[in-house]
């Protein structure tokens, strides 16, 4: 069982990564409301607790300063397992938040038309759309997964339609409880 603080966590927690676009953040919230765990979006953190070194330009996204986001994502995770809260976060980049923290990953994926579709009503620019589909295409977040992460517990599962989230939802839910039954 992973640890933080001391404290052996109750609840699980678990990462919810992809490509921008896969359908991260509702998927999240679903399993929030479903399951009772804590919703944390890691991108509200960036911008609210400055964690960022300012705006890319070409690609109009903040650049990443992982080192204050890991401090203050440490005070989340050792709080939750102080409480006894379980957490599913939500994050594109998923390869430099420690092992210890999750018991899960789950790597959404959709197929290029789904997420050309969703990338171009965000209003994303042709280079940030291209970049973003290359990535999905060359399955990079999946791969940065895979070697971050023990691959037991990493799963890719498809995020084209809502039946895709529905049915992830209540394979997470499965998930959830037996983890329980088997840790508490």
């Amino acid at each position: 069982m992973a640890e933080n603080s001391g404290t052996p966590r109750s609840r699980p927690n678990i990462l919810v990564t992809g490509t921008p676009g896969v359908g991260k953040t509702a998927t999240a919230s679903l399993i929030a409301e479903q399951t009772g765990l804590k919703h944390i979006r890691v991108g509200d953190i960036v911008k609210e607790q400055h964690c960022h070194e300012g705006l890319d330009t070409e690609f109009n996204s903040l650049i990443l300063d992982e080192d204050k986001l890991l401090d203050i994502m440490e005070q989340i995770i050792s709080d939750a397992a102080d409480n006894g809260t379980g957490l599913v976060v939500d994050f594109h980049s998923c390869d430099f938040f420690p092992e210890r923290w999750f018991d899960l990953i789950l790597v959404l994926r959709a197929s290029t038309e789904t997420l050309f579709d969703r990338l171009t009503e965000r209003g994303y620019s042709e280079k940030k759309r291209s970049e973003n589909l290359e990535c999905e295409i060359m399955q990079v977040v999946l791969d940065e997964a895979r070697e971050s992460y023990d691959p037991q517990i990493v799963h890719e599962v498809p995020s084209n339609v809502i039946e895709d989230m529905e049915n992830n939802v209540a394979r997470i839910d499965s998930w959830i409880k037996q983890w329980m039954k088997d840790h508490c």
